[in-house]
């Protein structure tokens, strides 16, 4: 009963608001230090758009095994957050990990594992691939990208606001979250299913403070966009000296080269073994 109830506590205890805010804000802004941080954005984008259609249109288990497992070794060296691991994990068995059980329902047998495997690959892999690339691109670097590519000014920096604008959206919701808290009365949560009750008015409380937090932001989305028109922000994007200087800080260097070279040659292994093992 002793450990039952302390494991409850370790679990339940986890998944606050706190918590999650700092995962979020962690996989968005603390992973600068990384090698994947430090590669060059386009190098990134090419390598994400490589690994994020190509295995849609390739059947091959051991292809798609490797480049599984390509993904999952750079996903490492991002050092992405628990807790977005935690969402893909979840969001990969239901997408495909739930069709196994259907077709055993249905009348279905063990043949079904392996075509059943290799689309969670393609789902795995595809959607893993993005992780790694995203968590470590801070908003200047995901925006210089994407300017660099020719996206439009505009577009390119209304993608770097929203991440910029992520932790007041962070703040204001806890703000929300203390004031029902406040005028609240959460169930007691000392015993096991207290605690099951607790994260149920948890989340009853999270979908009500959906409706003012996006009030509060349209409000500072505003006050913002006027303070950029002030400083001339229509003309610095539109200025092409400003977009030379923006861009300069693109280089490609050593590591961006070295990285493309062992992700090419690790692919054309897969490539030949693949070829090797179907003849």
């Amino acid at each position: 009963m002793e450990m039952r109830k302390k494991l409850s506590e370790n679990i339940l205890d986890k998944f606050s608001i706190d918590f999650l805010r700092n995962q979020v804000l962690k996989n968005a802004y603390g992973n600068d230090d990384t090698v994947i941080a430090k590669l060059d954005p386009r190098i990134l984008l090419v390598w994400y758009l490589f690994l994020g259609l190509v295995p849609w249109f390739v059947n091959n288990l051991w292809f798609l095994m490797a480049c599984f497992l390509l993904v999952l070794v750079t996903t490492k060296l991002a050092r992405v957050a628990g807790l977005v691991l935690l969402v893909f994990a979840v969001g990969v068995f239901s997408q495909t990990g739930y069709l196994f059980f259907a077709s055993l329902f249905f009348g279905g047998n063990a043949s079904t594992i392996l075509p059943l495997l290799v689309l969670t690959l393609k789902v795995a892999t595809c959607s893993l691939a993005s992780v790694p690339v995203f968590s470590g691109l801070d908003p200047d670097r995901l925006s210089n990208r994407l300017m660099w590519y020719g996206c439009p000014a505009r577009l390119s920096f209304s993608i770097s606001y929203a991440y910029r604008i992520l932790p007041m959206l962070m703040e204001e919701f806890q703000n929300i979250l203390l004031s029902f808290r406040m005028r609240g009365n959460p169930p007691a949560h000392e015993t096991f299913t207290g605690k099951i009750r607790y994260l149920f008015y948890q989340v009853t409380v999270i979908m009500h403070a959906f409706y003012p937090l996006m009030l509060n932001t349209a409000k500072r989305s505003r006050t913002t966009v006027e303070a950029l028109e002030i400083k001339g922000y229509r003309y610095a994007a539109e200025n092409q000296a400003v977009r030379k200087m923006k861009l300069s800080s693109l280089k490609v260097t050593y590591n961006d080269l070295l990285f493309l070279a062992v992700s090419c040659l690790w692919i054309a292994l897969s490539v030949l073994v693949s070829t090797l093992v179907s003849i």
